[in-house]
C-alpha cells in the first residue's frame, strides 16, 4: 500500500537523499529551494511525498503563489527551468496526483503547473496540457577535468577566456558577505531588460539553505563587481539560475570569464553535467551556451486549469517585452530595487 502526505522539516534529509539519488532531479527539488522560497516570500509550500514499506518513491514539491482576488496557482517549482514530480514508476506518481488535484479544488487554485519532463500517460488523462513556451534547456556533460574542457573548445572560444584574462579581470568566489556586489550587478542587469528584480533576501535564503550545494561567482574589474553568478549542485549535476554582467563592461567579456570558472570548477570536482538553464531557441543566450558545447534538449511545461476563472500569469505576458518593460526601465534603479521584489514574488518565471 501507498502512503502520500505533506512533508515535514523533518523529513528534509531523506527527502534530499531521494532526489540526489533520481536520475531526473535537479537542484531545485532540493528541499532548500522551497524553504527560501517560503521565509522571503511568504508563500505556501504543499511538498507531497509517497511512501511504501516505510521507503519514499516518489516526491511532488509545489509551491502555492496568491494574491486576493489576483492570482492563485499552484507551480512545481516556481522562479526555475524545473522542478516537477520525481517517481519511482507510475503507481506512485498516480497516488500523489490523486492527492494533488483534489486540493487544488479545495485551495481554489486556479490553475497547477509542472515545469520538466513528465512522461506518465496519467498526466494528459489528468487533464494537463503543454504549454507553448519555446524554451529548451541547454545541458552541456562534462570531461574529467577542467583541462581536457577547455581542449575540447574550439579556438574561437578558448582565445575569448583568454582575453577576459588579460583585462584585468579577476574572478572570486563569494560568500553571503559579499551579496551586495551580487545584487548591485543582478539588480542593475534586471532593470536594463526592465524587469522587476527578486528580493536580496531570497539570494541570502538560499546560499544559507544550500550551504555547500551553493555557489557564488564575481567577476571584479578595478575592484568594482562587473559580473556575477549563482550555481546550485545536486549529485553529478550543476545548474546556474541567474547569471548577469553590466553591459557598459561587456567588451571585456566579463561574461566569459564567470561562465568559465562555474565550468572549471564543474569539471574539476567531478561534477558530470552542467546546465545552463532555458533559452529561446535560436536567441541570443542560446547561442551564447551553443558556443560552450550544451546541446538543446526539450524542456516542457504542463498546466491544468482548475477552477473556471482566468487566474495566474503565462510566460507570454510576463516575458519581459513590450509598454511594461520600456516603463519599468525608466524608473530610477533605486526606486526599481525597492518596488521591483513586492512584484516579483508574484511572477512565477
Amino acid at each position: 500500500m501507498i502512503n502520500v502526505r505533506v512533508a515535514e522539516n523533518s523529513d528534509k534529509d531523506v527527502w534530499d537523499a531521494y532526489v540526489r539519488s533520481h536520475p531526473d532531479s535537479s537542484p531545485y527539488h532540493l528541499f532548500a529551494w522551497g524553504k527560501a522560497v517560503a521565509e522571503v516570500y511568504g508563500h505556501k509550500t504543499h511538498y507531497f511525498l509517497a511512501e511504501q514499506d516505510r521507503k519514499l518513491i516518489g516526491i511532488f514539491p509545489l509551491v502555492q503563489l496568491r494574491f486576493p482576488l489576483l492570482l492563485n496557482e499552484l507551480v512545481s517549482l516556481p522562479y526555475c527551468d524545473m522542478g516537477g514530480p520525481l517517481c519511482d514508476g507510475r503507481e506512485s506518481f498516480s497516488e500523489i496526483l490523486s492527492r494533488v488535484l483534489p486540493m487544488a479544488a479545495n485551495l481554489k487554485a486556479g490553475a497547477v503547473q509542472i515545469r520538466g519532463q513528465c512522461t506518465y500517460e496519467e498526466i494528459r488523462q489528468a487533464g494537463f496540457t503543454e504549454v507553448q513556451h519555446n524554451k529548451v534547456r541547454m545541458l552541456l556533460d562534462l570531461p574529467e577535468s577542467s583541462r581536457d574542457l577547455m581542449e575540447g573548445f574550439k579556438s574561437k572560444l578558448r582565445s575569448q577566456i583568454r582575453k577576459a584574462e588579460k583585462n584585468d579581470l579577476i574572478f572570486e568566489w563569494g560568500t553571503e558577505h559579499d551579496l551586495d556586489d551580487y545584487y548591485s550587478v543582478f539588480s542593475a542587469n534586471m532593470h536594463a531588460l526592465g524587469s522587476p528584480v527578486h528580493d536580496p533576501e531570497l539570494f541570502r535564503a538560499i546560499l544559507r539553505y544550500y550551504g555547500k550545494n551553493a555557489g557564488m561567482g564575481l567577476v571584479y574589474f578595478r575592484k568594482k563587481a562587473i559580473g556575477a553568478g549563482l550555481i546550485l549542485m545536486n549529485g553529478k549535476k550543476v545548474s546556474i539560475p541567474w547569471a548577469s554582467t553590466l553591459r557598459d563592461y561587456n567588451r571585456l567579456s566579463p561574461n566569459m570569464l564567470l561562465y568559465w570558472n562555474f565550468l572549471k570548477y564543474a569539471a574539476d570536482n567531478g561534477y558530470q553535467q552542467f546546465d545552463f538553464g532555458r533559452s529561446s531557441k535560436g536567441g541570443g543566450t542560446y547561442k551564447f551556451k551553443v558556443q560552450w558545447g550544451a546541446q538543446a534538449v526539450p524542456l516542457p511545461w504542463y498546466s491544468i486549469t482548475t477552477v473556471k476563472r482566468r487566474t495566474g500569469h503565462t510566460e507570454s505576458n510576463l516575458s519581459g517585452h513590450g509598454k511594461a518593460t520600456r516603463i519599468w526601465r525608466q524608473i530610477p534603479l533605486p526606486a526599481a530595487n525597492f518596488f521591483g521584489p513586492l512584484i516579483r514574488k508574484y511572477i512565477n518565471l
